[in-house]
């Protein structure tokens, strides 16, 4: 499969000019297109504008800016959009005439191998599918505000639409960085579908009199941990768009209920904001009615969705959680309050609506979610961590999920090679730290032991496997998760992929195999530069350590995983020496981690032969000067032991290692000052 590299943008204006930015910011190349020259030129300036405080809140470097403006070319005239370009969104005004009239030209202009999609909140995908003239290479993309901001994105195929034109899409959604969720052509698609009548009710509410704006704000604040309540909501995006979006959804769902309330629909037709000023106080009664109706709105109208089976549960939670921001989606927040408790509010907004009550409430346990998706093909297995809205970040759920599904992958005779990946910006970023902080503070050390050996169980599955394994590291692999990766046989990486092993800045040690194995692919020298100092790795530096076995072009990942399935396991996984052993990184962790200096470093000093002035040798020396003394030592100590030791004895000595580490002041410090966004201060005890 061809991915996606050229792009362009119809429609220069907030949303077609975010997403042209967002997309040149992910090194895609940009045609941003408009009617006139005034219009393409007005994008460019919000591009700019936006960039310029990037460099502000120091996000990119000046150099950077300016390439992120020079993948980015303006054209005039939809008519002139480059006949070769990969895929071509749509982003202009939410007229189906308008754009019927846009893909006319586009289908005249593109080549028969260019994608058209439509960046679209309301209009039916299939219809425009239809008018496009090619509905097998065309799809619709829900982008949210700011798409350089946001990271949800929600894709809708129509009927006719190819899996060559989902997966691309896709891909090129995933290459931004995007949560995507691949859902049905219905009105509303996914998020607006629930969240917009969230809206409406709340302008009903008000127009009923059970409270004041600042009230139903507040009330909806605590009910669904937000930081905005609907009425600030409306103003930050504008009143007439709530309007416009909730009358449609009452048209095309022939939904009463919905229409948009009278004193919204005066709110719009007088060109205000609404007032919502700070008097928050209304009686338990009236609280109590808000927080029903809201509620009950939310779960109902989640419940279609599912029963209409337009996405599950999982992307109903995570389009809440992502795209709007919420601390728990609707599904979760039903677990939390009681599965009774929810089923009775939707059961009384149902009522309100005259809808039957969604079936999938029709239930007595709470919801399960499921982390971990198991695809085969071609004698491929493709295992893909999917939680997103969490960086994919390993919790007891998600560990306990991907060691069954190793398990269905390992016992398939049909498959020969398991591929690893993670859904969104991240393959996995760590353990989720929460968990540790929790447990420590609860003095239950049984519980971080157990999940820590359930975790070396789970990566055994891969590292025994008798299939060829693939860590598919196209993003960021932090701890655990960089753990988890060089447990398989290869590691696929691309200009995207970060490595770091965070742990001894945070008070403890790696302890699903980070002690171990870096050291057995590429000499103990190399593993205590990036485990005890805990370096970044970009993509080049990972694969000079050999932590990355196979550094390709986003376009090459496909040809290399069938390259890599074709020849099967390596001859030897741990060759103990870096991929470039003559490498800037390699060499000079070969000489300043040698045993020598180990001493010198772990008391905090220089060793000799080294300049503190020179850049390299400060960076390091200031790097183990964050880390936990602690910590340090007893990382330091089982990266020596293993060349000592085979791997077993050593993952051994990790979990040997668990309770003296996790049962220090400083480990407890420096995981809850990365919960808090703080710098911890360790005392060595």
């Amino acid at each position: 499969m061809q991915p996606v590299q050229s792009v362009a943008i119809i429609g220069a204006g907030n949303m077609g000019s975010g997403i042209a930015q967002k997309t040149a910011q992910e090194e895609f190349d940009v045609q941003m297109v408009d009617r006139e020259a005034q219009w393409v030129e007005r994008g460019q300036g919000i591009i700019a504008d936006f960039l310029a405080e990037a460099v502000e809140r120091r996000i990119f470097s000046p150099e950077q800016v300016e390439a992120i403006n020079g993948r980015i070319t303006g054209v005039i005239g939809t008519e002139n959009t480059a006949a070769d370009t990969d895929l071509v969104i749509e982003a202009v005004f939410e007229d189906f005439d308008i754009k019927t009239a846009v893909f006319n030209t586009l289908n005249e202009v593109c080549g028969e191998n260019t994608i058209l999609a439509s960046n679209t909140s309301s209009l039916s995908v299939n219809d425009l599918a239809a008018a496009s003239g090619r509905p097998d290479r065309f799809v619709g993309l829900h982008f949210f505000y700011h798409p350089a901001k946001n990271r949800l994105v929600e894709v809708i195929p129509g009927m006719d639409s190819s899996q060559e034109t989902i997966d691309r899409t896709v891909q090129y959604c995933r290459g931004l960085g995007k949560v995507v969720i691949l859902c049905k052509d219905r009105p509303g698609f996914v998020v607006n579908r629930f969240f917009v009548p969230w809206l409406n009710e709340a302008c009903l509410l008000l127009q009923e009199g059970v409270a004041s704006a600042a009230a139903i704000d507040a009330v909806a604040m605590k009910a669904f941990r937000i930081g905005l309540g609907p009425f600030a909501l409306m103003n930050l995006t504008g009143p007439p768009i709530a309007l416009h979006a909730t009358d449609y959804l009452a048209e095309q769902l022939d939904t009463p209920r919905y229409v948009g309330s009278e004193n919204l629909r005066e709110m719009v037709e007088a060109g205000n904001m609404w007032e919502i000023g700070d008097d928050t106080d209304c009686s338990d009664e009236a609280a109590t009615v808000i927080k029903t109706r809201l509620l009950g709105q939310i779960f109902a109208v989640a419940g279609q969705i599912v029963d209409e089976e337009i996405c599950s549960i999982e992307d109903v939670d995570r389009g809440a959680k992502v795209g709007l921001r919420w601390a728990r989606g609707p599904f979760e927040l039903a677990n939390r309050i009681g599965i009774d408790s929810a089923k009775a509010y939707a059961e009384d907004y149902c009522e309100l609506a005259n809808f039957q009550v969604p079936e999938i409430w029709n239930r007595e346990a709470s919801f399960e979610f499921n982390y971990v998706d198991l695809s085969v093909s071609d004698g491929i297995a493709t295992v893909t961590i999917n939680r997103p809205e969490a960086m994919n970040a390993l919790n007891e759920t998600v560990v306990g999920q991907l060691g069954v599904v190793l398990d269905n992958a390992n016992a398939d005779e049909s498959v020969h090679t398991i591929v690893l990946d993670g859904a969104g910006k991240a393959f996995v970023a760590g353990a989720d730290v929460k968990f540790f902080v929790d447990k420590i503070r609860a003095d239950s050390f049984t519980d971080i032991y157990d999940f820590t050996a359930d975790g070396h169980v789970v990566l055994n599955k891969l590292e025994s496997s008798s299939k060829t394994t693939i860590a598919l590291t196209t993003g960021l692999a932090l701890g655990g998760g960089l753990e988890l990766a060089l447990a398989c046989d290869y590691r696929i990486g691309t200009r995207k992929t970060q490595f770091r092993f965070p742990e001894t800045s945070i008070g403890i040690f790696p302890g699903l195999g980070g002690t171990q194995r870096p050291a057995r692919i590429c000499g103990i020298p190399a593993a205590r530069w990036a485990v005890l100092a805990g370096n970044f790795m970009d993509a080049r530096t990972a694969a000079d350590l050999g932590l990355v076995s196979h550094l390709v072009d986003i376009s090459e990942v496909d040809s290399t995983i069938s390259a890599i399935a074709t020849s099967g396991k390596p001859e030897n996984k741990y060759p103990g020496i870096p991929a470039s052993p003559e490498s800037k990184v390699a060499t000079f962790a070969t000489s300043f981690y040698c045993d020598e200096n180990m001493n010198s470093l772990l008391s905090g000093t220089c060793p000799e032969g080294f300049d503190t002035e020179d850049r390299a040798v400060a960076r390091q020396l200031k790097a183990l000067s964050r880390t936990a003394p602690i910590a340090l030592k007893m990382a330091n100590k089982l990266i020596d032991a293993a060349g000592d030791s085979n791997l077993e004895t050593g993952l051994g000595m990790e979990l040997d290692g668990l309770e003296s580490i996790f049962s220090t002041a400083d480990a407890l410090e420096g995981l809850s000052a990365l919960i808090e966004g703080r710098k911890p201060t360790y005392h060595n005890e």
